[in-house]
This record gives C-alpha cells, sequence and structure tokens, in this order.
C-alpha cells in the first residue's frame, strides 16, 4: 500500500487509526499510567510508512481522533494541524528498526519509573512476568529527549530479549507491541508488576523463577491463553 495520505485506502486506514491511537491514550489514564500531559502512544498504519501519535504538550481530557498527528518514519510531520509529541523521532526508529512493532507507549508510571531511576531490572519473580515479559524486565541506559537517542537505546536494550517493555534510566518506561493496544497492554502490566515486586523486595530477598518455568509459562501463555480460532 502507498503511503500517499491522499489515496483513499490510506486515508480510510489513518482516520481508522486516528480513533484508535485517541482511545487508547484514555486507557492510560484510566489505569493510573500518566499524569497531566506527560506519556503518549503511536501506532503504525498498516501496510504504509506512517505512524500516528499524540500531539505535545495537549490535556488527555482534550485528545480526539482529529488532534492526533500523522508522520513519516523519519519523524516529518504529514498530517495534522498541532506539532507531534517530542518523542516522535524515536518512535519512528523503533518502527524503522522492529518491524515486527505496530505499536509504541511511553510512561512515566510510578512504580517502574522508580525502578528506572534506580537503575535496575525488574526480577522475574512472578508468574505473571513470566507470562507477559519472558523474564526480566530489562534496563537500557539514559539518553536524551527529542531526537532518535531514546529509540536506540530501546531497540539495542529489547534485543535479544523476550521482554515487550524497557526502563530508561532515569527516565520512564517504554513497551512494543504488534499492534498498539498490546503495548498499552504491556505498559499496563509493567507497572502492575513493578509495584508488586517493589512490596516484595521492601520484605526481603527474593528467589527469581527458575528459567524452565519461564520459559514453560510464557510459551503457555503466548500460544493457549485466551481464545483461540
Amino acid at each position: 500500500m502507498t503511503a500517499d495520505p491522499a489515496d483513499p485506502a490510506v486515508s480510510a486506514a489513518i482516520r481508522q487509526m486516528r480513533r484508535t491511537v485517541a482511545e487508547l491514550h484514555a486507557e492510560l489514564v484510566s489505569n493510573g499510567l500518566v499524569v497531566w500531559t506527560s506519556g503518549n502512544v503511536s501506532a503504525r498504519v498498516p501496510g504504509t510508512d506512517l505512524l500516528v501519535i499524540k500531539p505535545s504538550g495537549v490535556s488527555y481530557a482534550d485528545l480526539t481522533a482529529e488532534s492526533m498527528v500523522v508522520c513519516d518514519l523519519t519523524a516529518a510531520r504529514v498530517a495534522g494541524e498541532l506539532a507531534p509529541s517530542s518523542d516522535t523521532a524515536s518512535h519512528a526508529y523503533i518502527y524503522r528498526h522492529m518491524p515486527q512493532v505496530g505499536g509504541v507507549v511511553h510512561t512515566h508510571s510510578r512504580y517502574a519509573t522508580a525502578w528506572a531511576a534506580r537503575g535496575e531490572p525488574i526480577p522475574c519473580v512472578l508468574t505473571a512476568m513470566a507470562d507477559e515479559f519472558g523474564g526480566d524486565i530489562p534496563v537500557g541506559p539514559f539518553a536524551p529527549i527529542g531526537g532518535e537517542e531514546i529509540g536506540r537505546a530501546v531497540v539495542t536494550t529489547l534485543s535479544g530479549h523476550r521482554s515487550s517493555a524497557v526502563l530508561l534510566r532515569s527516565h520512564g518506561v517504554f513497551t512494543v507491541g504488534a499492534a498498539p493496544r498490546d503495548a498499552v497492554k504491556a505498559a499496563v502490566m509493567c507497572e502492575d508488576v513493578a509495584a508488586t515486586v517493589h512490596l516484595a523486595v521492601s520484605r526481603g530477598e527474593l528467589t527469581p523463577l527458575a528459567q524452565d518455568q519461564i520459559d514453560a509459562l510464557y510459551r503457555r501463555y503466548q500460544t493457549e491463553y485466551g481464545q483461540r480460532p
């Protein structure tokens, strides 16, 4: 499919993805993952070299499908009246280098960001972590905001990991998914396990799950859990 927004098929795909991305931002709010205007969701427009992302500095209550910004994978704006998120170049970098990714989420959710502030991975001590992330949630390096550096850190850190979440040192959380809703789910689950493990570690040393247990749990959850055709 051509990436020309004037193409009727592309135009329809963009409209649908704008609605989807606007709705998913409400999930960040309802799950307590963001405050004020921080954080963002983006989505690849299927079959194109375009992405849809939140506008910069706009209140979540004011977000609409029409306010979502369309950019190409160099982070150049191609549709929308508002300036895109300051993280757009990093989202675009992730899409260019992880073709299997269809959605990216960034938050500063409280407990996960506390682990990021300490520069510590979240150890896989829970079945929910093994299910969703396939092991520890890794920590990536600090990277400046505004360019591709964060995206590069995300891609490099997740290379060789099954995790769909990464903690960026002294910053926050980035998650990826095959679809934008999958990335949102990963952000919700990351914060949930970060809080639980924080509470547990405050009581003493924890014992991570054995690798064979993690592998079995991950395989079951990814291939058997939920409704299958």
